[in-house]
């Protein structure tokens, strides 16, 4: 059997075990520590490992750059995206659309796939074009969500100030961000992996081999699949998948890139699920305005829950599949197919509503006739 398609089912098969034991632990308190586990201990050794064994080059300072400007497309185009499903931009869906489709959340759906199928080297590049993505979902958006809350007479701006300055010690004091920057200063300085002392190396080692079980039984533990508004979403987000593969396609055939990690990498990166911070910037505003008894909201928090809940599993399976083929998503032909192929798919329920509209006006012209 190929080495690949081994480890594709060693994966599937962590995932149907955090499936099973969804009966044995608690979707909440308990699922949430596993998360925890992994952004702060498996993730952060993990990644200061790989950015230790690899060489760092005035290079690598682009990935954040061109991680954000990923970011910034993705939210413009996502408006035209929610009017092709049917959903009003300015609406409260819209809205909590509209900050959750840009982000992305690499470290729970696709830096353990890079890890095991790419190597550390290209888990470093992941790990740097994060910090750009880390820098949008937990700034930008923020900024973006006061502003559309902005009409509240309220909200003082020494609230913003003082938020503004809980992101900023949060950004800094995140462990994933503290081991980056740790071990960027020690690159810098010469300092590799077999030079520090032997039982720090052993101990991050063991913490990083954890990391790719703990995220797949998370995903198995946390997927859910809600009957309502299932479809819309499930459009949405394989039309945001079928942009992310078409703006890569181009970026590859401008830069001309040939180098078949370099693409699979942008690939996966791009797919990356919805991220949690700007649900977590919903959810302060939702409870803000509960406490306030606000009757129009600014966010509707249901619809950004089912989005993060459909997001993840859509994304671990694009990814896997794509790593799993080997080289044959490194060509652009293959890679602008399975656009058209997941555009299709995005669209098919949007028509399905258009023509039952339609259908649906002319029995009742029909039934007006008949009744005169």
């Amino acid at each position: 059997m190929d080495g690949a398609l081994e480890k594709s089912i060693s994966f599937i098969l962590f995932i149907i075990i955090g499936i099973i034991l969804k009966k044995k632990i608690s979707v909440g308190d308990e699922t949430n520590g596993l998360k925890k586990i992994i952004l702060t201990l498996a993730l952060p050794a993990t990644i200061f490992i790989a950015l230790l064994k690899v060489k760092i080059d005035g290079n690598l300072v682009l990935f954040p750059l061109l991680a954000l400007a990923f970011n910034v497309i993705l939210f413009a185009v996502t408006p035209l995206l929610l009017k092709i499903i049917g959903v009003d931009p300015n609406s409260d869906k819209g809205r909590s659309a509209k900050l959750l489709i840009p982000s992305l959340a690499p470290g729970l759906s696709c830096f353990a796939f890079i890890l095991e199928f790419l190597g550390d080297g290209y888990l470093a590049k992941a790990a740097m074009a994060d910090l750009g993505n880390k820098f949008f979902v937990l700034f930008l958006l923020y900024l973006v969500a006061l502003k559309w809350h902005y009409n509240n007479a309220d909200f003082e701006a020494n609230s913003l100030k003082t938020k503004l300055k809980g992101l900023l010690k949060a950004l800094l004091y995140e462990p994933v961000n503290i081991f980056i920057i740790v071990a960027l200063v020690l690159v810098s300085f010469g300092i590799t992996l077999d030079k520090i002392p032997n039982f720090l190396s052993m101990t991050l080692s063991r913490l990083s081999f954890i990391m790719t079980p703990l995220v797949l039984l998370f995903i198995g533990l946390a997927v859910k699949i809600k009957k309502q508004q299932f479809f819309q979403l499930f459009s949405l987000l394989l039309l945001r998948a079928s942009f992310t593969l078409l703006l890569i396609a181009a970026v590859i055939s401008f830069a001309d890139l040939t180098v078949t990690k370099d693409i699979l990498v942008m690939i996966a990166f791009g797919l990356s699920s919805a991220s949690f911070w700007p649900f977590a910037h919903i959810s302060a505003i939702h409870l803000k305005e509960t406490k306030e008894k606000t009757v129009k909201r600014t966010f509707d928090i249901n619809f950004a829950l089912s989005i993060l809940a459909l997001s993840l599993p859509i994304s671990v399976l694009l990814i896997l599949g794509i790593l799993t083929a080997g080289d044959t998503f490194a060509k652009t032909s293959n890679i602008f197919i399975l656009c058209g192929i997941l555009f299709f798919i995005g669209v098919l329920y949007p028509i399905y509503l258009k023509i039952n509209k339609k259908v649906s006006l002319k029995k009742s012209e029909i039934q007006f006739s008949v009744d005169k």
